[in-house]
């Protein structure tokens, strides 16, 4: 269905031509899926754009690309127009962003549909609503006028596949597809794909830096490094004898959930009480001591009414505590309360009920003095550095920032601070006149952990610090963190919907579910020998890095019913 041979692609640097992709060569088939895998700037989503005429215009495109025997390089931007949703489709990493907020979702999925044929738009609300139904979304018919930003991020994703099956293309390009979702909404998406790809008949190019994903549902993949292709061949071969050390360290670099924790059980938490009751919640000891940086007992946080909508109840009686130097990864699929928790830590939203100590102060009705105090003791590293960070300032003013304004520090004593904190996160001195957008997200992310370290906190909140790293980046940001976290001796709240990376930094695990707490303990406690029925399930969807063993996996997973609505 798909050969594409010789392609190159360059970029205009105002200089000279940067060679981006450089001659590679694969094909497709119908009911195939093939992984192009690597890190950032390896190509390979260059080398999908180029698929569907969608490089800038300083790039230059050579080379081959056959769809069904028609050549897109060099063709007619009409030719290409006709291809783009109709024959080829896309489903983009972000639909958040990628979906326009001032239309409906029906109203999208529509317009790709009149775009291409005859339909008249009662006929065409119609068909979304179809689609809609193929891919899972519940209550399509009340769904489809709903916006974008009224949907869960599954439900986006959803909607973005059902827009990309809108016309019946033979070939999907799915293009980061999984990343910012929960391990069992990444099941579903993946069930849901694997099934479309059979019902269609489309061939599906997988564009990822989750190896656990290129196991769970990849035929062949290609491993790609500063845009030549390094490695080849089919999914199973590779896992089992990478050749490339290149491929081999990505391999490596992939967290392998168990590792870190004893192969049996461990006994539970003498510091946790209470079993699952009718909500399922466990609760932890309401103890107190001179060493707790966090204490939750009963804690409400509620996102107040608006008109005739009364208020929702964000988290629900929590009861939870991190001690001195301690890790606590919070765990938990999106809508769960455990960023309203984060962020609440920090001050940024007030507890409605219950009680909540923050560095022995507490958090229940803070005036503006006690916050301002409680800020120099709290830090947070948010999910997007690139848009935590301030785009106008070079990154040593954004570290430096703090220590100027609690610490009053100015001249060569801030200037050496924020040298000395570029060195303890492993980046250079020099980069401290750099902006936000020179640096990779690896990079972005090291430079908001130094500003979250400059007034030296008791508590730390990390708010899905690796989420979108690719997975050599994560080992190292994540390697990072904790020698950061032995150094310093600062507590930390781990938010996160990994289990394989809170497994890593982790001393006890606290699962939330709707709101509640439904299991707490250590680390080996709650990933060996759960207790909770949604601990399991969570468990049972974390993708493994191995053909084989996912493929067991999937099987039990899908046969104890997990892959329903």
């Amino acid at each position: 269905m798909l050969e594409v041979s010789g392609l190159t692609v360059d970029f205009w640097t105002q200089k000279d031509w940067f060679r981006a992709v450089d001659t590679i060569d694969f094909t497709l088939a119908r009911r195939e899926v093939l992984a192009i895998v690597g890190e950032s700037g390896s190509g390979k989503s260059t080398t999908a754009m180029a698929m569907l005429g969608l490089l800038p215009a300083n790039a230059r495109v050579g080379g081959s690309i056959s769809l069904r025997g028609h050549e897109l390089v060099g063709a007619k931007p009409s030719t290409v127009r006709s291809v783009r949703g109709n024959d080829i489709a896309v489903i983009f990493q972000e639909p958040m962003t990628a979906l326009n907020p001032v239309y409906t979702i029906g109203f999208q999925i529509a317009e790709v549909i009149r775009s291409h044929r005859q339909m008249t738009p009662k006929a065409a609300r119609v068909r979304a609503i179809e689609l809609l139904d193929m891919v899972d979304i519940p209550e399509p018919g009340r769904r489809v006028d709903s916006f974008p930003h009224q949907l869960s991020g599954g439900q986006r994703q959803r909607a973005m596949i059902a827009m990309a099956l809108a016309n019946e293309p033979g070939l999907l390009i799915a293009d980061e597809p999984t990343t910012a979702l929960d391990v069992t909404v990444q099941a579903e998406i993946l069930e849901l794909m694997r099934d479309l790809r059979d019902r269609i008949d489309a061939g599906i190019l997988l564009i990822t830096h989750d190896m656990g994903v290129v196991a769970d549902i990849a035929d062949r993949m290609l491993v790609m490094k500063d845009g030549v292709v390094v490695e080849s061949g089919t999914a199973l071969d590779i896992y089992q004898s990478a050749s490339d050390p290149y491929t081999v360290s990505l391999l490596e670099a992939v967290p392998h959930l168990g590792t870190h924790t004893d192969e049996i059980a461990t006994e539970p938490d003498p510091s946790v009480t209470g079993t699952p009751g009718a909500a399922g919640a466990t609760t932890e000891t309401a103890a107190t001591g001179a060493d707790r940086v966090l204490d939750m007992r009963a804690t409400v946080i509620e996102y107040p009414g608006r008109g005739s909508a009364p208020a929702f109840r964000a988290v629900d009686e929590v009861t939870l505590h991190i001690d001195r130097s301690e890790v606590v990864g919070l765990v938990g699929e999106s809508g769960s309360g455990k960023s309203t928790i984060g962020r609440a830590v920090v001050g940024l939203l007030a507890p409605t009920g219950g009680e909540m100590d923050v560095v022995g102060t507490s958090m229940i009705d803070p005036d503006r003095r006690r916050l301002q105090a409680i800020r120099d003791d709290v830090a947070i590293v948010f999910q997007d550095p690139g848009s935590s960070l301030n785009p106008r300032f070079p990154v040593g003013d954004s570290i430096g920032e703090p220590l100027r304004l609690k610490r009053k520090m100015r001249g060569g004593a801030l200037d050496r601070k924020v040298e000395e904190l570029l060195d303890q996160v492993r980046l250079s001195s020099t980069m401290r006149n750099r902006y936000p957008h020179e640096l990779s997200g690896g990079q972005r992310q090291r430079v908001g952990i130094a500003r979250a370290l400059a007034l030296e906190p008791t508590l730390l909140v990390a708010d899905e610090p690796t989420s979108a790293l690719d997975v050599s980046v994560q080992a190292t940001v994540l390697e990072l963190f904790a020698q950061l976290q032995r150094e310093h001796g600062f507590a930390c709240l781990f938010i996160s919907h990994d289990l394989a990376v809170v497994e890593q930094v982790s001393d006890r695990i606290a699962v939330m579910r709707n709101g509640r707490l439904v299991e707490v303990g250590t680390t080996e406690q709650v990933l060996t020998s759960p207790q909770a029925d949604y601990t399991k399930k969570l468990l049972a969807a974390v993708p493994v890095p191995d053909p084989v063993a996912q493929a067991q996996r999937r099987e039990r997973w899908l046969a104890d019913g997990a892959g329903g609505r």
